[in-house]
């Protein structure tokens, strides 16, 4: 594996990968993150001596805080609908059907996209005290474009997915695993243990069988590229309107992508429709 990202770390145990996100204050899912997390999911694909890989944070605040505003801001006009998936979509797609097991271990704050990150994983654990899930996209007058639409649903049912995605209000880990956004909430100090061991479990079963295992049970839900190619459509209609555009603005001038900004986010958002 590659080991000169600047945004995460990788090691391995054994069959087992080990993904650190380090970026910052606040592991900000930029355009440097992205491209990094596109690379990986090129070189998780042709990875063959591992059946499993673990993503982690090296920040005990922030798994990923969310998507940088400031890049959608500057995104340009979209009118047609999109052929092909944009580069995050695509990695997590990628990382998504690789043929070893991904588990996300969750002990900080993951909204918007770095929620999306999580959600295209096939199990999520989090540490109960520390976890904050949340999908506050449409408060910025635009909604979860990150595969979040469709990974939503898919999990929690609609009627959850609308009230995580609509209401913009952030998930403790107990109320995220009555909902099925995450696997199972732990106590945290059990969150290493449980994690480690469950991975290096898996690990020791044949890759054959963990791939032929995923793929049966994605074959039921052959729609999703159709479904992220309209998310990406409607996104590109919806983060050019004008109030959206105010909204996204105010947010950045209010002190979102800051530390103390996104530990108290949910008071910036309360205020962005004033």
């Amino acid at each position: 594996m590659n080991q000169t990202y600047r945004t995460l770390h990788v090691s391995q145990d054994q069959s087992v990968l080990w993904v650190t996100f380090d970026h910052g204050d606040i592991n900000l899912l930029d355009i440097e993150m992205i491209r990094e997390i596109d690379q990986l999911s090129h070189e998780l694909e042709a990875e063959e001596t591992c059946n499993v890989v673990v993503f982690q944070s090296s920040n005990p605040e922030f798994f990923i805080a969310h998507a940088d505003v400031d890049l959608i801001r500057s995104l340009g006009e979209v009118v047609e609908k999109p052929k092909e998936l944009n580069l995050y979509v695509a990695a997590l797609e990628r990382i998504r059907k690789l043929p070893m097991a991904s588990i996300g271990k969750i002990a900080g704050i993951a909204r918007g996209g770095g929620s999306e990150f999580l959600l295209s994983l096939d199990m999520r654990f989090a540490a109960i005290g520390p976890t904050t899930l949340s999908q506050p996209e449409v408060a910025l007058g635009i909604f979860p474009t990150g595969s979040g639409s469709q990974r939503l649903p898919r999990l929690l049912g609609r009627a959850r997915a609308l009230e995580v995605a609509l209401g913009c209000e952030d998930y403790d880990a107990l109320k995220a695993e009555r909902y099925g956004y995450i696997n199972r909430a732990l106590p945290a100090a059990e969150l290493d243990d449980f994690v480690s061991n469950l991975a290096y479990r898996i690990a020791s079963f044949p890759r054959e069988a963990i791939a032929a295992t995923k793929q049966a049970m994605d074959f039921s839900d052959q729609q999703i590229h159709e479904g992220l190619l309209e998310e990406q459509h409607l996104f590109n209609q919806t983060r050019v309107m004008p109030e959206s555009q105010r909204r996204m603005a105010k947010f950045m001038t209010s002190g979102a992508q800051t530390r103390k900004g996104e530990l108290e986010l949910d008071s910036i958002i309360k205020k962005l429709d004033a």
